[in-house]
């Protein structure tokens, strides 16, 4: 369908804009998770549906968040132009996260299995919880991030291959490659920074 194809592209720029640290990845973020909204009901693939009309609401609070006032503005703008700012997880939020990402796996499958007409109720619950988990560690500039994508990711290769997504299981692919390449970059020519400066 043209729109798959249209949302793989925009999936694309979407993450060669995030391996940059450009805000402009937020808004096309909201657009490629629209056009997945619709690509992944009429799969019935409902959890990651679900899991792009997050990516809406979240790709929002990550604009405001990479362009906001007071003191995460003055951090950024201190910064070069092209500076990748990131911070590192803590052991903390470590603990946090995973606890919310068991809850979430079986929550969702729970949902999935009793009240959906799902094909793949474990596979999408897995990768809509690390979806959550991994989208608000981006939008705090968490460096880990780029771990949870690739497990995600490359389980999607497979969830995709199975329902005959092609043009979904090749972004995907990208996304798994790519997901090595953002960590290495943010790593090399990123500037850690405080877990509270931004």
């Amino acid at each position: 369908m043209a729109l798959e194809y249209f949302g793989v592209v925009t999936g694309l720029l979407y993450l060669y804009l995030e391996i940059r640290q450009h805000r402009a990845m937020w808004v096309v973020g909201i657009v490629t998770s629209l056009v997945y909204v619709f690509v992944f009901f009429s799969s019935k693939v409902y959890a990651t549906m679900g899991l792009n009309l997050y990516y809406v609401l979240i790709s929002i609070y990550g604009f405001r968040q990479w362009g906001g006032r007071g003191r995460r503005a003055q951090v950024a703008e201190a910064a070069p132009p092209e500076t990748i700012l990131y911070r590192h997880i803590t052991g903390r939020q470590a603990v946090a996260l995973l606890f919310l990402l068991a809850a979430l796996c079986l929550f969702i499958h729970y949902i999935l299995s009793r009240h959906t007409d799902s094909t793949v109720p474990v596979g999408d619950a897995v990768i809509t919880a690390i979806g959550i988990v991994a989208m608000w560690m981006l939008a705090r500039r968490i460096v880990e991030h780029w771990f949870f994508w690739i497990v995600a990711d490359a389980l999607s290769i497979y969830i995709y291959y199975t329902l005959a997504l092609y043009p979904t299981m090749f972004l995907y692919l990208c996304y798994t490659i790519l997901a090595f390449v953002g960590y290495d970059r943010w790593k090399k020519k990123g500037v850690k920074i405080d877990a509270n400066a931004l």
